[in-house]
């Protein structure tokens, strides 16, 4: 592990970062170094490594979903390195993952985009005099998708009364959705946000 460290901040190897994160994600997950939770580390890993370096302002690329799509091809190019010192092989399915995962996450951030602005201007037009507190309320649903009408009034200082009006326009609108089936503390959820994530 001291000399996956090492490789990770020696300057004097000349290796683009994503090579050598690459690199260091087969090794690391060849050194196994954990009773549970390697994979998790081990991808956790290449975002951190490419937030420090810069190449990432937030940490938004993870490749879960890519090499958890078809895990035997994952194990398979890892086997491979191991085996008959295919680095290359390696190299190369890492890279596409990369391109794949970082291309569906700017599709995914245009979609929200497309999605705020279009649910922004559904309630200017049918919010009235509620349209900033509505807005404001969208907003927390963008961070929290999830939300009871006792969390819209603390966030939106509103009674009560004012509040459940305000969910219930949101739900009206299709923005909410009533997942609790409840009638009291009932739980709405943000489903368009959260369906541009399946």
């Amino acid at each position: 592990m001291g000399d996956l460290e090492n490789f990770l901040h020696n300057e004097d190897i000349h290796v683009p970062a994503l090579i050598r994160i690459g690199i260091a994600h087969y090794q690391f997950e060849t050194i196994h170094p954990f009773l549970d939770g390697n994979g998790r580390i081990g991808r956790l890993l290449i975002t951190l490594y490419l937030v420090s370096k810069k190449i990432l302002q937030q940490p938004l690329l993870y490749l879960s979903v890519f090499f958890e799509k078809n895990k035997s091809l994952y194990y398979d190019n890892l086997t491979r390195v191991r085996e008959k010192n295919d680095l290359i092989h390696w190299l190369k399915y890492f890279l596409t993952g990369v391109d794949e995962t970082a291309r569906q996450a700017s599709n995914t951030l245009s979609e929200i985009l497309k999605l705020k602005e279009n649910v922004e201007n559904t309630l200017r037009n049918t919010a009235g005099r509620r349209a900033h507190t509505a807005l404001v309320l969208l907003s927390y649903l963008f961070k929290e998708p999830f939300i009871h009408v006792k969390q819209a009034e603390e966030i939106c200082n509103l009674s009560t009364k004012a509040a459940n009006g305000l969910v219930n326009l949101f739900v009206q609108q299709g923005i909410l959705k009533e997942v609790s089936g409840k009638t009291r503390y009932r739980l709405f959820l943000f489903e368009p946000y959260l369906n541009l994530f399946k």
